[in-house]
């Protein structure tokens, strides 16, 4: 027999040992480890008192006989008090130690008085020493082997380890050690110790793995192959998480993590919850708490509408509108599949809340914002009292090559939902808007801010009655086409990475948050206002391509490592866009009630000035004249200029337009 087919044999057979373990029910566990701990410990006592006595031993005395019999079982009881008999037997680690030597240090205590009470003297003390020494050794020793034996739990009898993948889980705390056992369970993965940042683990044994401390992971991984990092952390904060993953961008593996613990809706920890590290991992803040009142003032027992319902930011808002309890929610979008979708997930939405609050009504409509006979119709047959209008396109390559389709859409959809919305009596319109409307150098920026412009001069009529405000921030993580998803499409599909330029920077917020704050925003509005979200700091592109490259386990190809996975290449600025995104065009601003919502005054035109402007360029876009559409956007739009050249703003202002004043001179 050769050493492979016995290590193969003794591998078989140490996994059918573990698998008749694994299948016995509780009780039959508990009393096979009963009847070990009973073996282990007449052994201690035994070899106690043969190593006093230097010879076999046997008691002198019936009665002595007795009280020693009865030893092993008081360590037993003593065992059960102590609650050992209920650990699991798999997860046992160096806690057991105190626990097994205190209960059999009173078992001990306990036969002494025994022997005393009994008249029985002249026991010798160092063999009773001796038997709690052996016997505490004993029986933790049964329990490291049977935890040993217990690691192939769930695993077939022919399973071969070097077909898993071996892993090191970061965090080893109670939610690591619920994802150690489920490693062991699985079929994927080989767990081979923790990392934590807590100095008084390192090198000390959970669950039977060693921990060990961060700096020591780049030998770990060379030395044991480790293929991925798992991160067990589910309460650390968003730069705490932050924090670890920069740490682990400088090893060549893969990461993947567990969510927050309230995310995972099962309770248990699984395989399953375990999902690869996103963007919003690092570069995601911790959210500041949402004020209640604020998100329930303008939606709780109204009719609210959310146009561009299934879009990234729309169908987030629906989402948080339904849990706040309207009394009708209508979806408008003039996408069919995007409506189906967020209509079906709504409706298990509020099916599923809490039954003390009503259920809204959710209302499907199917058109297009620049429908204005629709748009009435739906206002008036729901009475609709506040709009999020978050219909718009938004991709600037896109809307450059079709400008006419993208401006109608974004500047004109919102005068004519902002037309109906004062007709109707609606109370409240919130424009969802965009850094990119802010000195603008695409068509998409300059339509968005040409909508702001519509909802600044309809605020200032004297005799409005709709509360007109937008809310404007940057990038929100992983929405539709956004940069993230391209990255991870295109690490996944091995490179290339196409990054516009190595320069180029952009704010980031992920998609919940931009929600809870728009609603939060609008409902501060008094008129006119643009409310703006505070970002955080700003992110280099080439940086997050980076780090999301080595966050997958792969490594960047260029001239110092010309046997990397993935490459990295730079495609230039594409029509329309800007190294740097603005969110302030003008400096008056003010904090609210809220510390990451700023409200700022800006310029803009009066009605009276506007409408004309927007005759015009109603003209042009019937004609298409993309020529004559820049030269209007020139003089009605501070700022804008074409293309991704950023100008000076004293260059990029037209000569009639003076920044800080409402008119046209």
């Amino acid at each position: 027999m050769t050493r492979g087919d016995f290590e193969h044999k003794l591998e078989h057979a140490r996994s059918a040992l573990s698998l008749s373990l694994v299948n016995l029910g509780r009780y039959q566990k508990r009393a096979l480890l009963i009847t070990c701990d009973l073996l282990v410990l007449y052994a201690a006592l035994w070899a106690a008192f043969a190593l006093r006595y230097g010879a076999d031993y046997r008691p002198d005395s019936w009665r002595f006989g007795l009280l020693t019999a009865i030893v092993p079982m008081l360590g037993v009881a003593a065992f059960g008090q102590s609650g050992l008999y209920r650990m699991v037997t798999r997860y046992i680690g160096g806690h057991a130690i105190s626990r097994i030597a205190t209960a059999l240090l009173m078992s001990v205590l306990v036969w002494a008085l025994l022997i005393f009470m009994s008249g029985l003297l002249g026991t010798p003390r160092t063999a009773l020493l001796m038997y709690w020494v052996f016997g505490s050794c004993g029986t933790l020793l049964v329990r490291q082997a049977a935890a040993r034996i217990l690691k192939m739990q769930g695993m077939p009898v022919l399973a071969d380890d070097r077909l898993r993948i071996p892993v090191l889980v970061w965090g080893a705390g109670p939610v690591g050690l619920q994802l150690a056992g489920a490693l062991e369970r699985s079929d994927r993965y080989q767990p081979r110790g923790f990392v934590d940042m807590n100095s008084s683990l390192w090198g000390q044994y959970v669950g039977g793995y060693k921990v060990y401390r961060p700096d020591r992971l780049p030998g770990l991984i060379e030395r044991q192959g480790i293929k991925e990092v798992l991160l067990a952390l589910p309460h650390a904060t968003r730069q705490e998480r932050a924090e670890v993953l920069h740490y682990l961008e400088q090893a060549s593996v893969a990461v993947r993590t567990l969510p927050q613990l309230e995310d995972i809706a099962s309770g248990r920890v699984t395989v399953s919850n375990l999902r690869p590290v996103e963007a919003e991992d690092l570069l995601g803040r911790d959210p500041v708490p949402p004020n209640q009142d604020l998100l329930a003032r303008t939606v709780r027992g109204k009719s609210v509408m959310v146009t561009g319902a299934g879009g990234s930011i729309g169908s987030e808002l629906v989402r948080q509108i339904a849990r706040q309890a309207p009394q009708t929610l209508v979806l408008f979008e003039a996408s069919e599949n995007a409506l189906y979708e967020i209509d079906s997930e709504v409706r298990l939405l509020v099916g599923a809340m809490d039954n003390a609050l009503p259920r809204p009504l959710i209302v499907p409509v199917l058109g297009s914002v620049l429908d204005a006979d629709l748009v009435t119709r739906t206002v008036q047959n729901n009475v609709v009292k506040t709009i999020y209008h978050a219909a718009a396109f938004k991709h600037v390559p896109i809307v450059e090559a079709n400008a006419v389709v993208g401006f109608r859409n974004n500047t004109f959809g919102t005068l004519t939902v902002a037309d109906v919305a004062e007709r109707e009596g609606v109370e409240r319109f919130v424009l969802i808007s965009t850094d990119k409307a802010v000195r603008p150098s695409s068509l998409m920026g300059a339509s968005k801010r040409l909508a702001e412009m519509v909802l600044q001069a309809r605020a200032d009529e004297p005799s409005q009655r709709t509360i007109f405000t937008m809310v404007r921030f940057g990038n929100v993580l992983d929405s539709s086409g956004s940069v993230v998803r391209l990255f991870r499409k295109q690490i996944e599909r091995g490179g290339p990475l196409t990054v516009t330029h190595p320069e180029m920077i952009r704010y980031f917020m992920s998609i919940p948050e931009a929600a809870t704050l728009v609603i939060q925003a609008g409902a501060m509005a008094t008129g006119g206002e643009v409310f703006v979200l505070d970002m955080g700091e700003p992110v280099k592109i080439d940086d997050l391509a980076r780090s999301m490259v080595r966050l997958m386990g792969r490594e960047i190809k260029d001239v110092a490592n010309p046997h990397g996975d993935v490459e990295i290449q730079y495609v230039g600025l594409r029509p329309g866009e800007k190294l740097r995104e603005e969110l302030l065009i003008g400096v008056n601003t003010s904090g609210t009630e809220h510390p990451r919502i700023q409200r700022s005054q800006e310029p803009y035109l009066s009605l009276e000035q506007l409408e004309p402007e927007l005759e015009q360029l109603r003209l042009a876009l019937t004609t298409g004249d993309t020529a004559a559409l820049q030269v209007l956007l020139r003089k009605t739009v501070e700022g804008y200029h074409v293309g991704g050249v950023e100008l000076d703003a004293a260059v990029a202002a037209p000569a009639e337009w003076h920044p800080g004043t409402t008119t046209l001179h």
